[in-house]
């Protein structure tokens, strides 16, 4: 059934390319997207004040929606704010220099290791561990940060996240809106996510060691650079060499429990980011009571409010961005209202329907078709969102063509969560961005042109497979 595109539709479409347009120029969006919430609001409510209203309102609901990343991301930077000012968080990542010694293992080590663990776990959890270890010892031997970010960014929230293989909640969203078994669609889908996967970090890692070379790209002096002017005191002379080992034997040893404990209880997701964040407050206090003794009470808060100033400064500009994009999404009705016409699915999703439905139906086109129906789907920067739908499209398009249903499928999921799941979205980047120190909008330019043309290449081979 065809949808009927309104104003809201057309006005949402063009602001939407107006912040993409805007994000390639390098320009700053928070003006864009703050008009875009405003003129949404006016054409479905007539209501000036209201209006003003949902620009609060929307901001509102987007810190809420992003508040358990930013709680974990603050909690995981002061955590290790303290493990590095004590001199621990170096004992403790001093062994794996012995395996890491050249960029090019550091990139793709930790990849492959994000790629692992995310696979049981989901990526967001699978940052903290990895970031927290890993980051320094590469960035020792020459991989910029902003590489350590692309490596965990493209492995685990894009190779990882769009296969979902073994927490399969990916795959039963789309199967089920496919009316297809689950079992099918995971079969169909692994080639294409490793063919997707194998190009987009290639490539990602020859343009990352091209500007290396040239020198458009440079490694930081330290890791936590940023954090070390705040420093009030030195804390690296406190613990003995003895007791620095210890920790630096029991913080890895303490997340090592935290996975035998998600897998024995198959805590996943949301679930899983809150026991690793609860583990590394409990780290911080401990290690902040030994450490300040008399002035801990003081000090713990300190270190909190520390990640805190850090975890805001780096969500600040993706809320008004966020804002925006949500209300493509189930954002709309809360923030807004039930204006949208009767029978919506949200914006973004009437949108992708939309597309569907003018497009003649064949093998290249339906493949095309549904690539660009997950990336549209992907915009409001959540992956999962837009799955039912890219089933459901997958469903009509197999019936026209008589076959490749699993395939039309899994390429309609593969492209949701490649570009919405945490690859080609600034506020999806932002928990390996921030554990990894830098901007989220340069790491999503980054990322841009390695997954478009792993996109294309999947497409091209998703076309052959129908």
């Amino acid at each position: 059934m065809a949808i009927q595109l309104s104003l809201l539709h057309w006005v949402y479409l063009l602001f939407t390319f107006l912040i993409l347009g805007f994000m390639v120029a390098k320009r700053d969006t928070s003006l864009v997207c703050i008009i875009g919430i405003f003129l949404l609001a006016i054409i479905a409510t007539s209501s000036l004040s209201q209006s003003i209203m949902t620009i609060f309102n929307s901001f509102i609901f987007a810190i809420v929606e992003l508040l358990g990343t930013i709680l974990i991301i603050s909690i995981i930077v002061g955590m290790s704010s303290i493990l590095t000012k004590t001199g621990i968080s170096q004992v403790m990542v001093s062994p794996f220099s012995r395996f890491i010694k050249t960029p090019t293992l550091a990139y793709w080590v930790i990849g492959i290791l994000m790629m692992i663990i995310s696979w049981f776990f989901w990526p967001s959890p699978a940052v903290a561990l990895i970031g927290v270890v890993l980051l320094p010892v590469a960035v020792e031997v020459g991989l910029p940060a902003l590489g350590v970010a692309m490596a965990m960014n493209l492995f685990g929230h894009g190779i990882a996240l769009s296969g979902d293989f073994i927490i399969q909640g990916a795959p039963k969203l789309t199967a089920d809106a496919a009316g297809i078994p689950v079992g099918e669609l995971i079969s169909a889908s692994i080639p294409l996510v490793f063919i997707m996967g194998a190009v987009t970090t290639i490539i990602a890692y020859i343009l990352l060691k091209r500007d290396l070379e040239n020198g458009t790209l440079k490694v930081e002096e330290k890791v936590v650079k940023s954090k070390e002017e705040d420093i009030e005191e030195k804390l690296d002379e406190v613990l003995s060499p003895k007791l620095k080992k210890t920790f630096a034997i029991l913080v890895p040893l303490i997340f090592l429990i935290d996975v035998i404990i998600m897998l024995m209880a198959k805590l996943q997701g949301g679930d899983a980011t809150a026991l690793i964040g609860g583990t590394a407050v409990f780290i911080l206090i401990i290690i902040s009571i030994i450490t300040h003794k008399g002035k801990s009470l003081e000090k713990i808060t300190g270190y909190f409010v520390e990640g805190l100033k850090f975890g805001f400064q780096i969500f600040g500009p993706i809320i008004p961005i966020a804002a925006f994009f949500y209300l493509g999404g189930d954002g709309f009705v809360n923030v807004i209202g039930n204006f949208l016409p009767k029978a919506s699915q949200g914006i973004v999703n009437d949108l992708g329907l939309a597309l569907a439905s003018v497009v003649p139906l064949n093998a290249g086109v339906g493949a095309v078709t549904l690539t660009s129906v997950g990336a549209i789907t992907g915009l409001d920067g959540s992956g999962f969102s837009g799955l039912a739908l890219t089933g459901s499209v997958a469903k009509l398009f197999a019936a026209a063509i008589g076959k490749g249903i699993t395939t039309l499928a899994a390429l309609g999921q593969i492209a949701a969560i490649w570009v919405g799941g945490g690859t080609l979205i600034p506020w999806a980047v932002i928990p390996a961005a921030a554990i990894c120190g830098v901007d989220p909008f340069e790491l999503t330019r980054r990322n841009f042109k390695p997954v478009i043309i792993g996109l294309i290449v999947t497409t091209i081979v998703g076309i052959f497979m129908i």
